[in-house]
């Protein structure tokens, strides 16, 4: 059957909207769009009906006319698509059909793209005509199991986004990085002119351009929790377990529930497992700690707009000098027909996104405004 790698979420809610693609090479998909807005595939007359919330086909052998193109299924990052209820798009079907305004949501360490489902399906009910492709980067969630070579840097994890949007043929106009996501997103700018749209809109989510700064004492330390994952067993018999574990560490209780969403119930026993690669997600952090990319906020390529959002509550340090840098920026930046600005969010801590979900939906809403 040729098609190419997908990764989307399977939706069981009926849907008084539908997509079809007439792609001649792919006569047995049809695709559906959710009321929540997540594109839903499925194969016509299926053998039996499916129940499981998501689905992973990965199909090799694409061809679009006379042009084939062979995917090599470990390139691929896995990735849920949640559409607007106004978009008819498909990367799948006719290539003369243009790319609706897209944007991308990073996660951070030891996160998933299960972190931006529920802020993303809120997006795109705001904003029907755009759509929000959540990235799991590698060693993490689904793309933990995808061989990815090292050394597993922020700069080779951009690079693994950069392919993805050009596999998918999309041209964002928003990237959003919170965290270890906020340097991925500055380093694609770095990397490529394109597949990055101009203009183009980057935020930076609680995370500063280059030194990172640990907390204040008693804040739960990204670093230290690895260190202490890292001495658990692959299988654990519970999430209780790992919660209990992490609280009499000294880890926040919030923190704990976050960690114990990357478990995942074994099929051959009734434990969990871990579902990222931590040998890797180490390496990542430790990149994160030492890349520098103050050369993209403080030469800001002309057309891209970098927006950095400080918490109210940061688990960081954000040094005065980072501040003064970034608002000096702010300046050189109007000048050269590029932008840099700085926002604050009040009432939130580091997870910006579940802290102060609202305030940060106020914040980001402009950018998907006017397209």
């Amino acid at each position: 059957m040729p098609a190419a790698a997908l990764n989307f979420a399977v939706c069981n809610e009926a849907s008084p909207f539908g997509i079809r693609s007439y792609s001649k090479p792919f006569p047995l998909i049809n695709s559906k769009l959710s009321q929540s807005g997540v594109v839903c595939i499925q194969l016509s007359q299926p053998r039996r009906r499916s129940t499981s919330l998501k689905i992973q086909m990965t199909l090799t052998n694409e061809s679009f006319g006379t042009r084939k193109v062979i995917i090599n299924p470990s390139e691929i990052l896995a990735y849920d698509l949640v559409q607007g209820p106004l978009v008819r798009w498909s990367y799948i079907a006719d290539r003369t059909v243009p790319c609706p305004p897209t944007a991308v949501l990073l996660h951070g360490i030891l996160g998933s793209r299960k972190n931006w489902r529920t802020f993303a399906r809120r997006l795109a009910q705001e904003f029907p005509n755009w759509q929000f492709l959540l990235v799991d980067l590698r060693c993490h969630g689904d793309s933990a199991s995808i061989e990815k070579a090292g050394p597993h840097t922020v700069a080779s994890t951009a690079l693994d986004v950069l392919k993805l949007l050009g596999h998918l043929r999309v041209i964002p106009r928003v990237i959003i990085g919170h965290s270890f996501g906020g340097k991925v997103a500055l380093s694609m700018v770095e990397q490529a002119a394109k597949p990055l749209a101009r203009p183009v809109r980057v935020w930076v989510l609680d995370a500063t351009p280059g030194k990172v700064r640990a907390g204040r004492d008693g804040d739960d330390h990204p670093a230290e929790l690895i260190t202490f994952l890292s001495a658990f067993p692959n299988e654990v018999v519970s999430k209780k377990e790992v919660i209990n574990a992490l609280v009499r560490e000294g880890f926040s209780n919030d923190v704990a529930q976050w960690v114990v969403t990357n478990l995942r119930q074994t099929t051959s026993s009734s434990g969990f497992s871990w579902i990222f690669n931590l040998d890797g997600i180490t390496e990542m952090y430790q990149s994160y700690e030492d890349t520098n990319l103050w050369d993209v906020v403080e030469d800001v390529p002309r057309g891209v707009h970098v927006n950095f959002l400080k918490a109210e509550r940061s688990l960081h340090r954000w040094a005065l000098g980072d501040l003064q840098r970034i608002h000096a920026a702010e300046e050189q930046a109007s000048e050269e027909g590029g932008g840099v600005e700085m926002h604050v969010l009040e009432d939130a801590g580091h997870w910006v996104h579940a802290d102060n979900p609202d305030g940060l939906f106020k914040i980001l809403s402009f950018s998907f405004q006017g397209v």
